[in-house]
């Protein structure tokens, strides 16, 4: 089994610890490493602050990414969400997903 992805949310967010937490029970949640910023500190190339502003993912190889990216490369990992990772990865739906999710931080503001 490969290394577990962590995943960088913020669970002072009521809409994103509820879609985490959706995640959290769905099969195959046992390869991620769930980690709440607005508790546990992110580790290194990784500041509190950027955490809590964009989903943030690292892989094991330590690379970073973050909002729509993220989710991609979380879904892509997840057993019923695969195809929707590999089709939001790929242009031009990777730069809409993207664009998606900037209005969604813009919204999620009001909810925090």
């Amino acid at each position: 089994m490969s290394a577990p992805l962590q995943v960088y949310y913020d669970g002072g967010c009521p809409v994103c610890s509820r879609e985490i937490a959706f995640y959290k029970a769905r099969p195959g949640a046992a390869g991620f490493a769930w980690i709440d910023v607005s508790r546990d500190d992110p580790g290194p190339g990784l500041t509190r602050e950027a955490a809590l502003a964009r989903m943030h993912v690292r892989r094991a190889d330590g690379t970073l990414l973050s909002g729509a990216a993220a989710f991609a490369a979380m879904w892509q990992r997840m057993p019923g969400f695969t195809w929707l990772g590999w089709m939001v990865a790929m242009p031009p739906l990777r730069g809409l997903a993207e664009l998606a999710y900037r209005g969604f931080l813009k919204v999620r503001r009001l909810w925090r």
